[in-house]
């Protein structure tokens, strides 16, 4: 019988008291079946015909696999038949390699990486995972370099190796302290800053193998540990670059200038908000609440935390073309919608046209704290609507903010940073309407 596996249908699914077993089979994926016995657990399968013969694989129990998860699997399962292997053949002489290589002690850190990739892969509905952000700097981190950068990708011509790519095609066995330190000395004199972060992912990754049975027996935890490699990486310095009130109308009117009005709202958006750049891509349609106008923002640190939608935002925001879940939504042809890449260049151009010198993106979150002391805002109201941990006994305790509060002060620090930048706005106005991107 197929039928489209769900979670209800997969616990309903029971064998006859007079049969040895039974097979649902899943309507969505080709080979993919769950088998019961009368006493036994719950087993998902593959099964296929190959070279004439029944193959048939167990993959898991529903209570450690998801069905996405077997579907996965299952799919797998069945390219590799479509390219003439036998996924059993496969997986059994893939464990064999690889206990080869232990014996050996012949891991290299490329393969250990690869299955701590793996293990942290962001999947949906897996609260342990990974985010996509996360899990794609650990790509960057150890990639090889050489391909052409692309439009999201600070300067043009080749990308450089990632910092921990040097590591890839060592034995894990020799990831030694002498031999961070030496390459923390290297990397000090060109990227400290982005060193700094690979030697605390190299940490965890150590962390992760130590606990990990393929590969405790030649992982050296404290490799990355050693007190010399960081201070040959030495210690971040506090950044200081923000907008200065002057700066403003310049500022202001070279970003209006972008013929990309996505990445122009979402620079804006990102000043006037003081939101973490990564809150502000990650916004949804579904996120704004244009009744009791507030944002829904995705706090890295609280979870969820609610801010005003201010109304120069909400004119920002509704004259955007609504292509997809995310408000700033990528334009590039994938299957899976995704918002914009960080829009760093972006804001590089805009800094040079406006006569500014270098600013981040950060930095545009710091000009909102620096910005706002020129109205005396008070510190716990910026510190709510940025998303700061209180840092007083009272804010912790006694300070309950409504939206409404928080779109008083707000609302007045918007206005007054229109006023500096020189841009006429009637925030009675009705905001621009959203329109659909076919």
């Amino acid at each position: 019988m197929k039928v489209n596996f769900t979670a209800g249908r997969i616990a309903a699914f029971t064998c006859p008291p007079d049969r040895k077993q039974a097979f649902l089979w899943d309507s969505d994926t080709r080979g993919l079946g769950l088998r019961v016995t009368p006493n036994g657990k719950p087993t998902y399968i593959f099964q296929r015909q190959h070279e004439g013969k029944t193959v048939r694989m167990a993959i898991g129990s529903p209570d450690a696999w998801s069905i996405e998860k077997a579907r996965r699997e299952a799919r797998t399962y069945w390219k590799q038949m479509d390219d003439g292997d036998n996924p059993a053949e496969v997986k059994s002489d893939a464990a064999k390699a690889k206990q080869e290589r232990k014996a050996q002690g012949a891991i290299t850190v490329s393969q250990a990486w690869g299955d701590y990739l793996e293990a942290r892969r962001p999947q949906p509905g897996e609260a342990d995972r990974w985010g996509e952000r996360h899990y794609t700097d650990h790509l960057k981190m150890a990639a090889a370099g050489g391909e052409t950068a692309t439009r999201g990708t600070r300067g043009r011509g080749k990308t450089i190796a990632g910092p921990l790519h040097q590591f890839m095609a060592m034995p894990l066995r020799d990831v030694t302290a002498d031999v961070v330190a030496t390459w923390a000395a290297k990397e000090s004199k060109t990227r400290p800053s982005v060193a700094r972060l690979a030697l605390r992912l190299l940490k965890a990754f150590l962390n992760w193998c130590a606990e990990n049975k393929e590969y405790k027996a030649v992982a050296d935890t404290g490799a990355a540990s050693s007190k010399k490699a960081r201070e040959k990486l030495g210690k971040a310095k506090p950044k200081k670059d923000a907008l200065m009130r002057e700066q403003l109308p310049a500022w202001f009117a070279a970003v209006r200038q972008l013929d990309n009005p996505v990445i122009a709202a979402a620079l804006q958006v990102m000043l006037l908000t003081g939101a973490r750049p990564g809150e502000v891509l990650a916004m949804r349609w579904n996120d704004l609440n244009h009744q009791w106008r507030g944002i829904n923002m995705r706090d890295k640190v609280e979870g969820d935390r609610e801010i005003p939608l201010t109304p120069y935002v909400a004119h920002l925001l509704a004259s955007l073309p609504r292509r997809g879940p995310f408000v700033f939504q990528s334009t590039v042809n994938d299957e899976t919608p995704r918002p914009i890449s960080s829009p760093n260049s972006a804001l590089d151009r805009v800094s040079t046209v406006a006569g500014i010198d270098h600013l981040t993106l950060h930095g545009l979150r710091r000009s909102f704290k620096s910005l706002s002391e020129w109205l005396e805002l008070p510190a716990g109201v910026a510190a709510q609507i940025m998303g700061h941990k209180p840092s007083a006994t009272a804010e912790k305790h006694y300070a309950v903010r409504e939206l409404g509060m928080l779109r008083v002060h707000h609302e007045r620090f918007e206005a007054w940073i229109l006023e500096q930048a020189g841009i006429p706005f009637d925030p009675a106005a009705e905001p621009g309407k959203l329109r659909a991107v076919a």
